[in-house]
């Protein structure tokens, strides 16, 4: 359990049902930070396809996906990855999470962030975890930042096709700090900036 109410386990297809329906009940709030999405992406059927893509990736060293779950009923309320693994000269990997929002402000992304950059040190040896965020989201940014990510440079143009129902955001943020940060900018039609970017470790 990585706060009261909520734990964080490794992602399996048995989520599929669950994980298509927090998607499903989250796309108005997820359509902001994500790119354009399928229908099929929020079945039952499309989440089954997409974790065992995840597993797959999972299962060659490339990544390590979890999700987080209500103690009390077991549904899936979010999730986090640590992806991009890279070993040799690199040594390092990126972190990508979302949370429900119901669950927000109650510490559920900075334990896991936390816990994954403990997973990425001690279990698998990297030296460095990157994350990205848009430009103004800034309760990730706090995420980051508390979980000791500093920023590290902009991004210009991170996402070229992010949303169908607006003009691509501008740029993204990037923090740093022993895992890094980095995300594009929603909002009025102008353009395109440099995106910061967020990094923890060297």
């Amino acid at each position: 359990m990585i706060v009261d109410g909520v734990e964080m386990r490794g992602v399996a297809l048995d989520d599929a049902a669950g994980l298509a329906e927090a998607f499903a009940r989250n796309r108005a709030f997820m359509a902001r930070f994500e790119p354009v999405r399928p229908d099929a992406f929020y079945t039952e059927d499309g989440q089954r396809e997409r974790i065992e893509g995840v597993l797959a990736e999972r299962d060659a060293g490339r990544i390590v996906p979890y999700v987080f779950v209500e103690s009390a009923t077991g549904a899936p309320v979010g999730a986090i990855n640590l992806g991009s693994i890279a070993y040799g000269p690199l040594c390092s990997g990126g972190v990508g999470y979302w949370v429900d929002p119901a669950w927000h402000g109650k510490g559920v992304a900075t334990a896991a962030v936390e816990e994954v950059c403990r997973v990425a040190r001690d279990e698998l040896g990297l030296h460095r975890v990157e994350a990205g965020t848009l430009v103004d989201n800034l309760a990730s940014q706090r995420v980051l930042a508390k979980a000791g990510f500093e920023p590290f440079g902009l991004a210009p143009r991170y996402l070229p096709k992010h949303s169908a129902r607006r003009a691509p955001p501008p740029a993204a943020a990037c923090v740093r700090a022993g895992a890094g940060v980095s995300a594009p900018v929603p909002g009025r039609p102008r353009p395109p900036r440099p995106r910061p970017c967020w990094r923890r470790g060297g």
